[in-house]
């Protein structure tokens, strides 16, 4: 979800208008997504490298961030979305974590809809995690080395029981991944698109994933045909 602050500079107003409406979006992408045939949602919210903004855009993001889950999550709740979370909780404020917590219990049971938010996360760093983890298993005798395969490693990421992405939608006309679920797109497609996040409205994400579908996913193997 890119370009929030770019978006809002160029409406001549502080960065942290923009994100204040990128909220506006993300009800109407999760919204949209069910009707699209979309069963899991993962949302780049904030990343491990989003610290080294400035301090009053970091607290805004933090406080908008409690804002939406505390707004939102009897609605989600109603609608059939289950959400959770992945990243870094630890480093995030406590009263933030505590709510994001509240949220997945309270949707744990919903199945129409899967939103994954990426809150402080990022891939490499997860990608360790998982190995750390693997490897205090091997520690402990519970695994040998030769038992680490793709299935394992994958099941010790953070989206561990989730289905790989099969589309990576970035907005605001960028084009690269940021360290987005390096592992998990291996075999992803990627949609790169001009307008910034603020400017992704349900028409758009429709044409984007309208798009998707007439693609020809090979894996690897010859085009049949």
């Amino acid at each position: 979800m890119d370009g929030n602050g770019r978006w809002a500079v160029r409406q001549g107003q502080p960065r942290t208008y923009g994100h204040h409406r990128g909220v506006d979006r993300v009800r109407e992408v999760v919204k949209t997504a069910p009707g699209l045939g979309i069963g899991v949602l993962t949302l780049f919210a904030f990343s491990t490298e989003n610290w080294r903004r400035p301090d009053y855009e970091v607290s805004v993001l933090m406080r908008l961030f409690k804002r939406y889950i505390v707004r939102e999550v009897d609605e989600l709740d109603r609608a059939g979305v289950r959400v959770s979370f992945i990243g870094e909780r630890e480093a995030l404020p406590a009263d933030l974590q505590r709510v994001m917590g509240q949220m997945e219990q309270r949707t744990a049971a919903n199945d129409r809809l899967l939103v994954q938010v990426a809150l402080n996360y990022g891939a490499r760093r997860e990608i360790v995690r998982a190995v750390q983890k693997l490897s205090a298993e091997v520690g402990d005798g519970r695994l040998t080395p030769g038992q680490i395969d793709e299935a394992r490693l994958s099941a010790a990421l953070d989206t561990g029981g989730v289905p790989d992405p099969d589309l990576v939608i970035r907005t605001s006309g960028e084009v690269r991944v940021s360290n987005f679920l390096l592992w998990q797109a291996a075999y992803a497609e990627f949609a790169f698109v001009e307008e910034c996040w603020p400017d992704f409205t349900a028409e758009r994400f429709a044409d984007v994933v309208a798009g998707f579908s007439r693609r020809d996913r090979r894996f690897g193997a010859v085009a049949s045909g």
